[in-house]
């Protein structure tokens, strides 16, 4: 059984993944988890499970110091976020935490979706966060939709058991470059996987790229020896999980700090 605990631990090692493959760090104060995420001048305080002010004021003072523009807090639904409020954090759309086994999805069609590494429509931190997928071992897959040629989604597939084998090891995904596709690993009972970042543009929604995504996803889970993933939707995009074999299992708090 997938709990939030594992959600959350899964989504600390994404962030920290992310942090390390463009250049940012992680660093720890009084009670509190900090990550660093350059591309985004953004400061990101992880699951605290209590808000202490001796942790928050030298966690901000040192964003501010590396000219970060903005801080997000992702909690437990269970801690307090009151404390927050004194330093001028806002809640944001609360997250859901929903989970699946890898097969659930792949019942749907992926066709549209595709691994992209490197998709020449994205720009700005999006394109210097592509790093994050060519790390070897890989641990993580960018994937893309497309329809008339042109990009339409977005997510990231991500697996922290695959950085666990040797860096010698092939792609769990692709082999190598060059070789076609190794065989899907045998699902490890208990392994988690997650999608992150999946986005679709507004003009083209409601045409089946997310479900492609989501089935794509579910494949590249599979593929690399995951036998369930999870996803933090968004309140507007559970329905789609929903009906694509997601369940939910908690629910999280997001809060966010503008220091332009």
């Amino acid at each position: 059984m997938v709990t939030i605990a594992a959600c959350q631990e899964l989504h600390q090692d994404w962030l920290k993944n992310l942090a390390g493959a463009t250049g940012g760090r992680t660093f720890s104060t009084h009670e509190s988890d900090w990550v660093w995420l350059p591309a985004r001048r953004q400061l990101v305080l992880l699951y605290p499970q209590r808000i202490s002010p001796a942790g928050i004021r030298p966690g901000l003072a040192e964003g501010m110091r590396l000219g970060a523009q903005s801080v997000s807090v992702w909690m437990n639904n269970a801690a307090s976020y009151a404390p927050l409020e004194a330093f001028g954090f806002r809640r944001g759309p609360q997250p859901l935490w929903m989970s699946a086994p890898v097969t659930a999805p792949q019942q749907y069609s992926a066709a549209a979706a595709a691994i992209d590494p490197d998709p020449p429509e994205v720009t700005g931190p999006d394109a210097e966060e592509l790093a994050a997928g060519r790390a070897h071992p890989r641990s993580a897959w960018h994937l893309t939709t497309r329809g008339d040629g042109k990009l339409t989604g977005r997510a990231w597939v991500y697996d922290p058991s695959v950085a666990a084998r040797p860096p010698h090891a092939p792609d769990p995904i692709t082999g190598r470059p060059g070789i076609p596709a190794a065989p899907a690993r045998k699902p490890r009972k208990g392994s988690l996987a997650g999608i992150f970042g999946l986005s679709v543009g507004p003009s083209s929604r409601r045409r089946g790229y997310g479900t492609a995504l989501l089935s794509r996803a579910a494949a590249v889970a599979a593929a690399a020896g995951a036998d369930r993933l999870a996803i933090n939707a968004a309140p507007a995009g559970s329905e789609l999980c929903a009906a694509r074999g997601f369940e939910l299992i908690g629910r999280g708090q997001y809060l966010f700090l503008d220091l332009r």
